[in-house]
Formats: structure tokens, sequence, C-alpha cells
């Protein structure tokens, strides 16, 4: 029997995924898609009989649209929210802005892989030139985070999202998870990849194969030392979540740009 549970999921669609486009660190809301997505999710939790006492989202304003919305649907808007940059996407560094399926078109659908789902590959990083440069680094969130703006990353691998994440996970909430709370993180593709990586022991070379539908909640059930007693579950309707997982993975292919 599960010592821990914790359920963690990618936010609903944003109004970039909709365009195919890296959205990574520009502050985008959910598109009317998206909002359906997070009050489903809050739905079902419902009705599974989930009680949260404590929520972790990003500083991104689709992270916490999403925890809102179940809550609402829950109907407990009261249970306290914590937000940190540590649970942010993945920065994506000059590519943040770029059409998936086009650069699949222009670098091939291998290399645009690699840099959405492999573990150590970097993209090119962002420079002030970028036409989202200004609006990430002037944005007063981070004026307040743990660490200077200057230190904050300008592109990063998986594992980079890893290393900032880790000590939010190990300091924040895992004393939490040990003092009996049940928590609901809501995050994005790459921090709750980065997340399943780190507790679920995936390889490097595996979890380029592990895609994470939005709005879609995944279970985790630990053991007293946080080892998984199995693998995460995807809580719904399971054929709908292949073909929710199914067009993720399609987003960087050149046929979606025909489509």
């Amino acid at each position: 029997m599960a010592k821990y549970r914790l359920v963690l999921l990618r936010h609903g669609e944003g109004a970039w995924t909709k365009e195919n486009r890296f959205c990574s660190w520009v502050d985008q809301k959910l598109s009317s898609d998206g909002i359906k997505e997070a009050q489903n999710c809050g739905k079902h939790l419902k009705a599974l009989g989930f009680e949260f006492d404590l929520v972790f989202t990003s500083v991104l304003s689709r992270s916490i649209q999403t925890a809102w919305l179940i809550l609402q649907e829950m109907g407990q808007e009261w249970v306290p929210i914590q937000s940190s940059w540590r649970l942010n996407e993945r920065h994506y560094g000059a590519l943040i802005g770029l059409n998936r399926a086009e650069m699949a078109l222009n670098h091939g659908e291998e290399q645009v892989k690699i840099w959405r789902r492999s573990y150590d590959v970097t993209p090119p990083p962002i420079s002030e030139s970028h036409p989202y440069y200004a609006e990430i680094y002037n944005d007063r969130r981070y004026k307040c985070s743990d660490v200077p703006q200057e230190s904050l990353p300008k592109a990063e691998s998986l594992k980079d999202v890893l290393d900032r994440l880790l000590p939010y996970w190990n300091e924040k909430i895992v004393p939490e998870l040990k003092s009996g709370k049940m928590i609901l993180i809501s995050a994005h593709g790459n921090s709750s990849r980065a997340l399943l990586k780190h507790v679920e022991g995936i390889s490097g070379e595996d979890i380029i194969n592990v895609t994470l539908p939005t709005g879609v909640p995944i279970l985790l059930e630990l053991d007293e030392n946080l080892h998984p007693l199995g693998p995460h579950q995807f809580l719904g309707d399971q054929e709908a979540i292949q073909a929710a997982i199914k067009k993720v993975e399609d987003q960087g292919k050149v046929k979606s740009a025909e489509q």
C-alpha cells in the first residue's frame, strides 16, 4: 500500500500550444480548449475522491490558471498554492516562438525531436536581440525569485531543468509530502518529465520517449523512501489519453504544417 500519493500534471492547452509554437518562458494564458481540459481534469479528480492539501505551480500563468480551474471544479478553492520558477517549462532559448512543424521541415523531424525530447541536448541560447528576450527578462515575477535575474537560464536541456527543479523538490515539496499532505503539482511538459525521470529512475535514453498530454492528471504512488510502487498512471479515458499523446508527438512532424 502506498505511503505517499502525488498528482502531477501538465497544464491545459495554452494559446501557443494550439499554434504549435515553442512557448517556454513566454507567459501565455490557456486556450478555450485548455480551459475545458483543466475543468474536466478537476471534475475527474473530484469524482475519484481526491482531496488536496497543497498545490505547487510554476510562475507562468497557464500553470497557475490550470490549478485555479481544477480547485474550482473540486470545490477546494481554499487550498494553498505555492509558485516557483523552478517548476517553469524548459527554457528553449533561441527556439522560443518558432513553429515546431516548420522547424521539422527546415531541420528534419529527428533534430526537432532531439531538441524537444532529449535529456542532455541544449538548444541555442536566447540573445538580447530575440523578439521575446525583453518580455521574459524584464518580467517582475523574476525579480522576486530565489536567484538573481542574471543567473536565470538562457537555454536549457532537460538535464538543466532537473538540476534547477531538484532543490525545490527536495527542500519544499518532499517535506510536505512526508508530513502527510496530499499534493497536486500543476506544471509543464518538461518540468513534469524531469520530475518523473527523477522519481521513477528513467534513463536519459528512455526519457526521450516519455510524452505527456495537456490537462491529464498523473498519479504517483510512493513508498516510505519515495520510491514508486509502480509506473505512473494517467487518470482518465485511456483511449482518449493515447490519442492526446499522439497529438503531442505529431507537433514536431512535417505533416503538421500541412494540416
